[in-house]
């Protein structure tokens, strides 16, 4: 039997051989994008935010241009990944408080970061981790996912019941690129709705590929909303 570990040690390996340079699929320039695309991108593709944003960074390229833009103009340039109209009260609103209460600068803190509207817990520990390199663990549905199937988390319901069990067994040093590993694998390979295990170098050291089908059904990959 695999200890916990043993199982950390063994993912480490596989990715640092296999996703050497794991990064962010969102494409941005600078924080503030990386912020905007982030908030965008909440239950919605990053292939579908990538063909939003363009317009968007170039009729407002920075936080202040946003902060002074109507929420209606901001619809009709997003209105096409999902939940536009409050995204775009998110983001006027979000820009307007990044002027005013931060002099234009995106925070490098996670409780700062969850002060601005449209920004949980998730985008903060994105842009902490992505934009500042700080040891913070984003959990989405596919770290979720990913996590409870392979076995890196225990009985995790919440994200930060995940996020906290992550941080716990995760070197400090790899946080930053561990969370793009985990997203990137649940988005490629251990999918949903069919996981291709037959594709899967995590094998050998996944609960879900391992354990009777019965005991699998036990493995929580759904988010408790």
């Amino acid at each position: 039997m695999i200890t916990q570990k043993e199982r950390y040690k063994a993912v480490i390996e596989y990715f640092q051989k296999e996703r050497p340079t794991a990064k962010s699929e969102l494409n941005y320039n600078n924080p503030f994008e990386l912020l905007v695309a982030v908030i965008l991108s909440a239950q919605c593709t990053d292939v579908r935010v990538n063909m939003v944003t363009p317009n968007l960074f170039k009729l407002y390229p920075s936080a202040i241009e946003l902060s002074k833009a109507s929420i209606e103009d901001v619809y009709q340039i997003i209105k096409s990944v999902s939940y536009p109209n409050n995204k775009a009260k998110h983001l006027v609103s979000m820009a307007k408080k990044l002027v005013e209460k931060f002099n234009n600068q995106v925070p490098d803190n996670v409780d700062k970061l969850q002060e601005l509207d449209g920004v949980g817990r998730k985008t903060a520990n994105v842009i902490t981790a992505v934009i500042y390199n700080q040891p913070n663990m984003p959990v989405d549905t596919h770290v979720f996912r990913v996590s409870a199937r392979i076995g890196l988390t225990k009985n995790a319901k919440t994200p930060l019941e995940t996020e906290k069990q992550l941080v716990k067994n995760f070197p400090k040093e790899l946080m930053p690129i561990a969370h793009h590993w985990l997203i990137l694998h649940g988005r490629y390979v251990c999918v949903a709705k069919k996981p291709k295990c037959i594709d899967c170098g995590l094998k050998e050291v996944c609960n879900y590929y391992l354990l009777p089908p019965k005991e699998t059904e036990n493995i929580k990959t759904k988010i408790k909303k």
